[in-house]
């Protein structure tokens, strides 16, 4: 049972996986708590979705969390006790319910079947992403570009512990750095996922057009900033921000400790009539290595 626990599997769910009481699942649980050999999962304010999605997809997610716990016992009762082939025959065959069903199965095989099947859609790939974790299961549903569209796909893949930096790097490679970052402090996402992206956007940054990089300093007031330092930007992206004039605190502060700010744009900030009315603000681009205070 230890094996099953993984922070997003419920007590229903573990008792339904490995056909123990409820009351037994639920007292290992609470003595793992206790011992701290399992933290307890914390409640979090949900970040928003990172993908664009439509309005009818916060209400399948719903229907997916509703319908999930009756297809784990349908796959515990009618599926685990046929054999490893028998399940990726009729994986490749069955539809609705059934369908679903296998999608708890363990077995890289019997996923791959599931998505070979004509019937597979959506419904199917999101109870793949939440709850398959076998990382060669999950290589499957990542080649599936027409199911990897999905929003709540993705979020599911971004919780996923078992999602590898291989597939990470695919599933972001069309995004913008904005999306980047917001995936790199999302709480939906895994540590792990968070840190991949975390090194794909700095590296993602340097290469990046220069609209791309204004857009992510701007939108983020600088906050994107903390984890690109020692990363030069180009003339071009260089012009573009101090094209700009600066009205917010936040961003003034961030880009003063940001350590590859262009000498030209601390220049151009110390003549922001912003700056200009707060001595604080001065004060910290006058100390940024790059101030042509410092070159004299």
């Amino acid at each position: 049972m230890v094996s099953r626990i993984d922070g997003q599997t419920s007590v229903e769910e573990l008792a339904l996986l490995t056909g123990l009481p409820r009351v037994k699942v639920g007292a290992i649980v609470e003595k793992l708590v206790q011992t701290g050999a399992v933290l307890a999962a914390p409640k979090v304010e949900v970040a928003p979705p990172l993908a664009e999605s439509d309005e009818d997809e916060p209400e399948a997610e719903a229907e997916t969390e509703e319908q999930r716990g009756s297809h784990l016992k349908l796959y515990r009762e009618a599926f685990h006790p046929l054999a490893a082939d028998e399940r990726a025959r009729l994986a490749s065959v069955e539809r609705g319910a059934n369908l679903s069903a296998l999608c708890f199965d363990p077995l890289p095989a019997v996923i791959h079947a599931v998505l070979q099947n004509p019937n597979a859609g959506p419904e199917q790939a999101r109870l793949i992403a939440a709850h398959h974790h076998n990382s060669a299961g999950l290589e499957w549903l990542v080649l599936r570009a027409d199911l990897m569209r999905d929003a709540q796909v993705q979020r599911m893949l971004w919780r996923n512990p078992q999602l590898n930096e291989g597939q990470l790097r695919r599933l972001v490679a069309s995004k913008r750095l904005l999306d980047l970052w917001k995936l790199t402090v999302s709480r939906e996402a895994t540590t792990q996922t968070r840190a991949g992206t975390a090194k794909i956007l700095r590296a993602r940054f340097s290469t990046a057009a220069a609209e791309e990089k204004i857009e992510l300093i701007f939108t983020t007031e600088g906050r994107a900033l903390a984890g690109l330092s020692g990363i030069p930007v180009d003339g071009k992206t260089s012009a573009l921000l101090c094209g700009r004039s600066y009205s917010s605190q936040m961003l003034v502060q961030n880009i003063a400790h940001w350590s590859a700010a262009p000498p030209a744009l601390i220049a151009h900030l110390l003549k922001q009539p912003m700056v200009l009315r707060q001595p604080q603000l001065r004060t910290a681009l006058g100390r940024h290595p790059n101030a042509h205070s410092r070159s004299h």
